[in-house]
């Protein structure tokens, strides 16, 4: 494929600023132009050189384009459609990011925009949101979803393939409609759990907000994602409910069960409960061949006192083993020790477990 195409964005938020980050660094010879409603995100996108022009509208200068990417929320992005059909060419590829794809490929075939549309999702994200948040690699190594079109050419499919992994992304070909449901299982139901779990607990808390106080390790890490914005999170929901409801119905179930084998003392139905679920969840974490690198960490037991994980470092910089990150876990729920310590490869691990161990240090594996 060509390094000197144009690309165009309808909204730069965390994902729309981060392919257009990633873009910039492994095209440094492409065009990128932008359009969001807010103007002080396209004055920070031309001041960071992350976009080369920047308009207050969609104009002309989007049927300069190469690729289209439409990342504003979901019901915005097929709004736009309407405005871009005139004005983008017969090999130009017109994408999304957004995380549900039926409504936006069933206003593309309302409008015969099919043979442009290849519908996107990388599947990455945080809880922050907004375009400083995003980051250059924040694709690298993730699933990128594509839902062609019927009708969009072979020869189509294949550029936004090797775009997609020239952007160190995974593409991934669906059917839109099996997208929609594995997301409401994988994705959208997680962030409905989240937050009534959160809500939960802060209904459920006293005056004085001990549950609030305590809450930390393992509430915190499955709670994380209901940070996540209100309004992307209403529209989701909207734009997937009847694939949302079937699963959420599955669950609901799920919670029944568990909830008649503990009123019955089914000390046996709970233990496979945990049981099964450990043994499924293992299997996604410790794949090889999954998106997402392994994380390669050990705990390590430390005495709370100063100077404890300066000693620890200095001990793995000066044996030449780089450490990824550090950090002190406060609350021993989950964890198996105080001190997590994660390194960039396998071999650095090994190393680090064998040089702490001879310091007698207890050093944990997992």
């Amino acid at each position: 494929m060509k390094s000197d195409f144009t690309a165009g964005f309808i909204g730069l938020g965390l994902i729309g600023g981060s392919i257009a980050r990633a873009i910039r660094f492994f095209y440094p010879d492409a065009r990128l132009i932008a359009h969001t409603r807010s103007r002080s995100t396209l004055d920070y996108a031309l001041d960071e050189n992350i976009i080369d022009e920047a308009y207050d509208g969609i104009s002309e200068a989007f049927g300069r384009c190469d690729y289209i990417f439409l990342c504003a929320p979901v019901e915005t992005n097929a709004s736009c459609l309407e405005r871009l059909k005139p004005l983008i060419g017969a090999d130009c590829i017109l994408t999304d990011v957004g995380s549900t794809k039926t409504d936006i490929h069933e206003k593309v075939n309302v409008l015969g925009m099919q043979k442009n549309f290849i519908g996107g999702h990388p599947m990455a994200g945080s809880e922050k949101t907004g375009i400083q948040n995003s980051k250059r690699h924040l694709i690298e190594n993730a699933y990128y979803v594509l839902t062609p079109s019927e009708e969009v050419s072979q020869e189509m499919l294949k550029r936004m393939e090797e775009l997609a992994s020239s952007l160190k992304a995974i593409p991934l070909i669906l059917d839109y409609h099996e997208h929609d449901y594995i997301t409401a299982a994988i994705s959208h139901l997680p962030h409905i759990i989240a937050s009534t779990l959160v809500n939960l607990v802060r209904d459920s808390d006293n005056e004085k907000e001990t549950m609030r106080t305590m809450a930390a390790g393992g509430f915190k890490d499955i709670t994380r994602i209901a940070s996540s914005s209100p309004e992307m999170w209403e529209q989701i929901c909207s734009a997937n409910r009847d694939n949302i409801i079937k699963v959420l119905d599955n669950y609901i179930n799920s919670l029944i069960s568990v909830k008649f084998a503990l009123a019955e003392q089914d000390a046996g139905e709970i233990y496979n409960l945990f049981s099964a679920s450990r043994e499924y969840r293992n299997s996604i974490s410790d794949t090889s061949s999954g998106p997402l690198k392994k994380v390669y960490a050990i705990y390590c037991d430390m005495v709370d006192e100063a100077g404890g994980i300066a000693a620890l470092s200095t001990i793995l910089a000066t044996n030449g083993i780089s450490i990824k990150n550090i950090g002190i876990v406060h609350n021993r729920e989950f964890e198996e020790a105080v001190l997590r310590v994660e390194f960039y490869e396998k071999e650095a691990e090994e190393k680090a477990v064998a040089l702490l161990r001879r310091y007698r240090y207890t050093v944990y594996e997992r």
